[in-house]
């Protein structure tokens, strides 16, 4: 019976211990080489992930670029083509023109180096002389309400076209109205 019992005794404890060592799993160690071939792969992604992040950056700032020329290119469109208008043989403001003078100065005030001719138009109806001396009157008229906006003369230049270079070379009050005109540009 003692045989008997050493024998339990032992499968007691020995069944156990090699079910012990056996179910646990063994760490498994990494030579050096596999270690630095992951970190490098891990320094590749990295790098890759912070190329992406400055090619990504890069496009958003030439995107931004772009839309600040883009409305750089569209106010100064907008500054040579608003034209001035003014009624048949006067040189008068209209409150329409005045708001676009304010307009126009504003730009002005923002492109310190910009040198503006402004030209004054008139309709084909005078003579040639009466034209020149009117479009002169209107330009001269624009020049002055700019000056009174802060702008300075020495920036503006008038020049008078007469009624030689017609916006509409129709013979109606339609055309008329177009052709009696300050138009602006920039030297």
């Amino acid at each position: 019976m003692r045989k008997k019992l050493w024998i339990i005794l032992a499968l007691l404890f020995v069944i156990p211990g090699l079910l012990f060592t056996v179910s646990c799993a063994k760490k498994t160690v990494k030579d050096e080489t596999a270690m630095q071939q992951q970190a490098e792969e891990e320094a590749r992604i990295q790098a890759r992930e912070v190329e992406q992040q400055e090619r990504q950056r890069s496009m958003e700032e030439e995107r931004l670029q772009e839309e600040a020329r883009r409305k750089v290119m569209a106010a100064q469109n907008r500054f040579l083509n608003d034209d001035i208008h003014f009624e048949f043989d006067s040189s008068n403001l209209l409150p329409e023109a005045q708001e676009i003078l304010r307009w126009k100065a504003a730009w002005l005030q923002k492109n310190q180096n910009a040198q503006v001719t402004i030209e004054g138009h008139c309709d084909e109806r005078g003579t040639s002389e009466y034209n020149l001396a009117l479009g002169d009157r209107r330009a001269n008229s624009a020049k002055s309400y700019l000056m009174d906006l802060g702008i300075y003369g020495s920036r503006l230049k008038t020049i008078s076209y007469g009624e030689e270079r017609p916006a509409d070379y129709g013979s109606n009050e339609e055309a008329w109205a177009k052709n009696r005109r300050a138009h602006f540009t920039l030297e």
